[in-house]
């Protein structure tokens, strides 16, 4: 078993189907993204260059996508809190998924990288 399912299948529903869920819908956006774990998180980067992260909010138990570059982001949805950078999306995991929002955000995010906002190494 991967180190990435590993942390999917230690979580209990609806957090565990929602986090698998999201996983596909990143995964499905461009065939360049791959998937690793780090901090403890799933990590997904594009051509080698994180773009976002999973995660489970420690005090709410709700997951959300942690966007690396989302300063340049702009949704309505999308909180800042105390970072600088990184902005995150969350997901009520008992409700239907959002996903023209988490595919558009999700490309956004991409876009940084295809145009050269974020250069990629």
């Amino acid at each position: 078993m991967k180190e990435t399912d590993l942390f999917y299948n230690s979580k209990e529903e609806p957090n565990k189907s929602c986090l698998l869920s999201l996983r596909a819908i990143i995964l499905h956006q461009d065939m360049a993204i791959t998937e690793t774990k780090k901090y403890g998180m799933p990590c997904f980067s594009f051509k080698k260059k994180m773009f976002c992260y999973l995660w489970v909010d420690k005090k709410t138990k709700e997951p959300y996508i942690l966007f690396v570059e989302g300063q340049h982001l702009s949704h309505p949805k999308l909180e800042v809190g105390t970072r600088a950078r990184m902005k995150i999306f969350r997901i009520n995991p008992t409700k239907d998924l959002p996903q023209q929002t988490i595919a558009l955000l999700v490309h956004q995010a991409l876009d940084l990288y295809r145009n050269g906002t974020i250069p990629l190494k």
